[in-house]
C-alpha cells in the first residue's frame, strides 16, 4: 500500500498527477465539496457565535469513505485541493471528516498548493507543504454562513410579499438589480433627434470622406442640428461655399503607441470568449476546467495545458516570462521582442501575487501542435489564452494618425471646416498576434485601417457630395454576459469564483432571460428586484455588498476576524426582515399597476404578478364579486403594457365554431400556455399559432394530431399493466412505477413480456415526484402484509373499527392522520427552495 496519500477535487486532475509522483503515492478525488450545512433552519446559529452544522454531501458519501479508508493506511496525508479560498475550505473539510473518525492520530497531515499541473509543479509543491490556512478558511466560512442566512430568511419574505418559491442571494440580488436599473433606464430613454454633415470626396489614388467639424463659426457639437430643415439648410450653404472642390488648409500627422493587453484573469477570460466565442461563462469556466486539470496528448499522457482558472491576479512567472520571450525570438523575430519583460499591476486589492494569471503551462506547446487533440471548444480556448499570453510580452504596436483639415469661408457669412483622418499602422508589434475585443464600437474604430490619399496644403480635391444624415440617440445597451462581469468586477461584486455562478443562478430561476445574448429581467425579475431595492436597500447596494466582500478579503489576509463581522451583519439584517415581514403590502411589492377602466363594464383594469406569473385582471376584489382573468402574451411585460393591449387579452377564450360530430371548438390561454379544446380533448398550439388569430380548420388539424399521437402512443399493452410506449424521446417500456429503456438492436413491437419485465427488473426507480415514495412504498410492502395479518387475527369490533377510520380517511381526506403527510411534503418543497435559496457560490 501506498505510504503517502494525495487528495484532490477532481478525478480528471487524479489522473493527471498519478502518473507524476510514483508509486510511493495514492492519489484519490474528493468530487469537490464533501460537506455543507444542512439545509434546514438552525444551521448557522447567531446564537452561538455562528456555529455551523455541517454534514457530508450524500452524492459524495462514497468518495469521502474511500479516502477515509486509504487514510487510514497511509503514514502522510497531503491535501492539495484548489489554492483558493473554495480549496482551502475543502481542504479543511476533509482534514475534520478525518479527525472526526480518528484517522489523523500519528499522522503528518501537509498541505500543498499549485497553480499549474506540471511535473515541474506538482513535485515542487509536495517537497514544500505548509499547514491550513485558517484564516482563508474562517473567510470562506464567512461567506457560506451569510449566503445561509441571507438565503433562509430573507427568501421566505418573498414568498410571502411577491411570489412562492422565489429566493434572494447576498451576491446575485445586487447583479440583478443591475440588470433591472438598466432596463428602467432603457424603458425611460427618450431619444434624440441630431444630424451629421459628411463631405464625399473625389482623389485620383482613392475616394474618402470628410465629417463637418466647423459651423457658422464655431466647434460643430452632435445636437447644433436636431432637425431636417436646418440640416438641409446647413448642407445647401456648405455646398455653395465649396463651389465643387474643398482646400486642403491643414495635415497633421501624430504617431502613437498601443500597449499589449494583461494577461487573462479569470474575469477578462470569461470576457473575451464571450465577445469573441460566444461563450457563456460557465460554460468558458468548464472548459478552462479540463484544460487545466489535464488533456490526453498521445504518448506523453494527460498534461494540465493552462494554469490555475480561478484567479485575479495578472503576475507571472519568471520561468514562464522566459519561456515566451524564447518562443518570441524564435517564431517572430528579436524586434518584436521589448528590452525586458512587461509587467502588469493587479488592479484587484486582494489579488493574491504569488498566484498568476492564467497562461499556457508551456507557450512552447502552440495551438497547432495541440489542436489534434482537443475538441474544438478546447482548441479555441486554449489558442486565445495562447495568443494573449504570448501578445502580453510582445513590444507595443505603432500606430500612425493622420489629419486633414479642409476650411471653407463664407459659409453664410462665417468659417466652417471639415476634418477627414486616417490610421495605419507603422509597427504591427504584439497585433501581429492578438487584439483585445470591445463590448461596444468608438469613433476611432472606424479610422483604423484607413489610408487617406497623399495630399498636401493647398491642394484642391473634388467635391462630389456632401450628406446630411439624420440620427437618433440611442439607450444605454443592456448587459451582455461580458459587460456584466466587467461590471460585477468594477463594482467589486464577487470574486473570481463566483462570477459564472451569479450569472447562471440568475437564469436558472428565471429572472432573467437572454435576448440576442443579451440579459433582459423577466416580471418576476423585475419584482424581486424592485422589492429588495425598495424594502432591503442596504442589501443589494453596490458599495455595501462590495465593502463586505472587502472584509471577507480581509479576513482570508487574517487582518480581521469573522465573528464579529457577522455580528455587525446580523443583527440589522434580522431586525429588517421581521419589519418588513409584516409591514410591506403585496400588491406594492409585486409592481401591480392600475392600467385604466373598462369601457365595457366601467372597472378598473390592472396587472398584476400571481402564482404562474404576470396575468390582467378586470375588477377590484374588494367591490367586486366576480373578477375577469387573463394571461399576459409571451414577450408582454407587466412594466410596459397598456390598456388597449390588456383589453386584447380578454377576448380569450374565442368560441371558433364546431367539429362534424357536433363539439363546440374553442380557443384560450391556460397555465401552460395557449391551446385548443374540442368537447373534452385539450391540444396545446404550435408555437407558430396566435390564439387571437387562429381559425378552426387549423384548430381541427391540431386536435385530429393530438387524438392521432394519443392512438398511437400505445405500441403494446400485456394487460398486467406493463405496456411498451412511444414518449417523447422515443419508445420505452413501463409498468407505472418504472420506466426502461429500449435497447438500439431491438425493434419495439417484437418485445415479449418476458423480455420487458427483465428490462424493467434492470432499470433504475423513477426519480422525482413520487419515485421515492414509490419505491418506499414498495419496500413497506411486507411489513404492511405482516400488520394485515395480525390484524386479522384480533378481535372482529376493533378491526371493523380500523376498517371504518380507513374508509373515512380515503372518502373524505380531512383527517388529522391524512393531513400529516400532505405537511410533510410541504415541508420538505420547502427545504428544498431553501436549499436553492442559499445555493449561492
Amino acid at each position: 500500500m501506498a505510504k503517502n496519500l494525495l487528495i484532490v477535487e477532481s478525478p480528471a486532475k487524479a489522473k493527471t498527477i498519478n502518473k507524476y509522483l510514483g508509486k510511493d503515492f495514492q492519489v484519490l478525488a474528493s468530487y469537490g465539496h464533501v460537506r455543507d450545512l444542512r439545509p434546514k433552519e438552525g444551521a448557522v446559529d447567531p446564537d452561538h457565535g455562528f456555529a455551523m452544522d455541517y454534514e457530508v454531501i450524500e452524492r459524495n458519501e462514497k468518495h469521502v469513505d474511500a479516502i477515509a479508508k486509504a487514510a487510514s493506511q497511509a503514514d502522510d496525508i497531503y491535501l492539495a485541493t484548489d489554492l483558493d479560498r473554495e480549496g482551502e475550505a475543502i481542504s479543511w473539510h476533509i482534514s475534520e471528516i478525518l479527525k472526526q473518525r480518528g484517522l489523523t492520530k500519528g499522522k503528518h497531515l501537509h498541505r500543498v498548493v499549485f497553480s499549474e499541473i506540471t511535473p515541474k509543479a506538482i513535485k515542487a509543491a509536495v517537497a514544500q507543504p505548509r499547514q491550513l490556512s485558517h484564516d482563508m478558511v474562517d473567510a470562506q466560512q464567512a461567506r457560506r454562513a451569510l449566503d445561509y442566512l441571507v438565503g433562509f430568511n430573507l427568501s421566505p419574505v418573498l414568498w410571502r410579499k411577491v411570489q412562492r418559491g422565489l429566493s434572494a442571494g447576498r451576491v446575485q440580488s445586487p447583479a440583478l438589480r443591475m440588470i433591472v436599473e438598466r432596463e428602467e433606464e432603457i424603458e425611460a430613454f427618450v431619444p434624440r433627434e441630431y444630424w451629421t454633415i459628411e463631405a464625399q470626396l473625389n482623389h485620383p489614388e482613392a475616394d474618402f470622406s470628410a465629417r463637418l467639424t466647423k459651423l457658422y463659426g464655431k466647434k460643430f457639437e452632435q445636437f447644433d442640428l436636431t432637425n431636417e430643415r436646418d440640416a438641409l439648410a446647413a448642407r445647401e450653404a456648405l455646398a455653395k461655399a465649396a463651389g465643387g472642390q474643398l482646400t486642403v488648409s491643414d495635415i497633421g500627422s501624430k504617431e502613437r503607441k498601443r500597449r499589449p493587453a494583461p494577461p487573462f484573469t479569470t474575469s477578462t477570460l470569461q470576457q473575451e470568449a464571450a465577445r469573441k466565442l460566444g461563450f457563456s461563462t460557465s460554460r468558458t469556466m468548464k472548459i478552462a476546467q479540463g484544460l487545466y486539470e489535464g488533456v490526453s496528448l498521445g504518448s506523453e499522457g494527460n498534461v494540465g495545458l493552462i494554469t490555475y482558472m480561478r484567479t485575479d491576479s495578472t503576475a507571472l512567472s519568471e520561468d514562464a516570462v522566459g519561456e515566451l520571450r524564447q518562443l518570441i525570438a524564435r517564431d517572430f523575430g528579436d524586434k518584436s521582442l521589448p528590452d525586458g519583460p512587461q509587467v502588469y499591476r493587479t488592479k484587484s486589492k486582494n489579488a493574491q501575487e504569488a498566484h498568476e494569471a492564467i497562461r499556457p503551462t508551456s507557450a512552447m506547446r502552440t495551438p497547432r501542435e495541440v489542436a489534434s487533440f482537443l475538441n474544438d471548444d478546447q482548441r479555441k480556448l486554449y489558442e486565445l489564452v495562447w495568443k494573449r499570453t504570448v501578445a502580453c510580452q510582445m513590444i507595443h504596436a505603432t500606430l500612425n494618425t493622420v489629419s486633414v483639415d479642409f476650411a471653407l469661408a463664407n459659409v453664410a457669412g462665417q468659417d466652417a471646416a471639415f476634418r477627414s483622418t486616417g490610421t495605419t499602422v507603422v509597427d504591427p508589434g504584439f497585433l501581429a498576434v492578438y487584439e483585445e475585443g470591445r463590448d461596444q464600437k468608438n469613433a476611432d474604430d472606424d479610422d483604423e485601417g484607413r489610408r487617406l490619399p497623399k495630399l498636401k496644403v493647398g491642394e484642391k480635391v473634388k467635391l462630389k457630395d456632401i450628406l446630411a444624415d439624420q440620427h437618433f440617440t440611442e439607450p444605454p445597451p443592456r448587459y451582455s454576459e461580458a459587460s456584466l462581469v466587467k461590471a460585477l468586477e468594477e463594482y467589486g461584486i464577487g470574486r473570481p469564483s463566483t462570477y459564472a455562478s451569479i450569472i447562471q443562478v440568475l437564469l436558472n430561476r428565471e429572472y432573467v432571460f437572454l435576448d440576442s445574448r443579451r440579459f433582459r429581467p423577466t416580471d418576476v425579475g423585475r419584482a424581486v428586484g424592485k422589492f429588495l431595492a425598495l424594502h432591503f436597500t442596504q442589501y443589494v447596494d453596490y458599495e455595501f455588498t462590495a465593502r463586505l466582500e472587502d472584509e471577507l478579503d480581509a479576513v482570508s489576509r487574517g487582518e480581521e476576524a469573522w465573528v464579529p463581522l457577522m455580528e455587525r451583519f446580523w443583527q440589522p439584517f434580522k431586525q429588517q426582515v421581521d419589519e418588513k415581514t409584516e409591514s410591506v403590502d403585496r400588491s406594492e411589492a409585486t409592481g401591480a399597476r392600475e392600467l385604466g377602466i373598462d369601457p365595457k363594464s366601467g372597472k378598473p383594469v390592472s396587472v398584476r404578478l400571481g402564482r404562474y406569473g404576470p396575468y390582467a385582471q378586470i375588477g377590484n376584489k374588494d367591490t367586486d364579486e366576480k373578477l375577469q382573468f387573463a394571461s399576459l402574451r409571451q414577450g408582454q411585460s407587466m412594466h410596459t403594457i397598456a390598456l388597449e393591449e390588456a383589453l386584447e387579452l380578454f377576448k380569450l377564450p374565442r368560441q371558433l365554431g364546431q367539429a362534424e360530430n357536433g363539439d363546440e371548438v374553442s380557443v384560450g390561454i391556460g397555465r401552460f400556455g395557449p391551446f385548443v379544446k374540442q368537447g373534452s380533448t385539450y391540444a396545446s398550439l404550435k408555437a407558430e399559432d396566435d390564439p387571437y388569430t387562429i381559425e378552426l380548420p387549423r384548430a381541427l388539424q391540431i386536435v385530429q394530431e393530438k387524438l392521432e399521437m394519443l392512438a398511437n402512443r400505445v405500441i403494446k399493452d400485456f394487460g398486467n399493466g406493463v405496456q411498451v410506449l412511444n414518449g417523447r424521446y422515443g419508445p420505452y417500456i413501463t409498468d407505472g412505477e418504472k420506466n426502461a429503456r429500449i435497447p438500439k438492436d431491438q425493434e419495439p413491437k417484437d418485445l415479449t413480456e418476458a423480455q420487458c419485465i427483465e428490462l424493467l427488473a434492470a432499470a433504475p426507480v423513477k426519480k422525482g415526484r413520487g419515485g421515492a415514495k414509490k419505491a418506499a412504498a414498495k419496500k413497506a410492502a411486507p411489513a404492511a402484509k405482516k400488520a394485515a395479518t395480525k390484524k386479522a387475527a384480533a378481535p372482529k369490533a376493533p378491526a371493523k373499527k380500523a376498517t371504518a377510520k380507513k374508509t373515512t380517511k380515503t372518502a373524505t381526506g380531512k383527517s388529522a392522520t391524512k393531513k400529516a403527510p400532505a405537511k410533510k411534503t410541504a415541508a420538505k418543497k420547502a427545504t428544498a427552495s431553501k436549499r436553492s435559496a442559499r445555493g449561492e457560490a
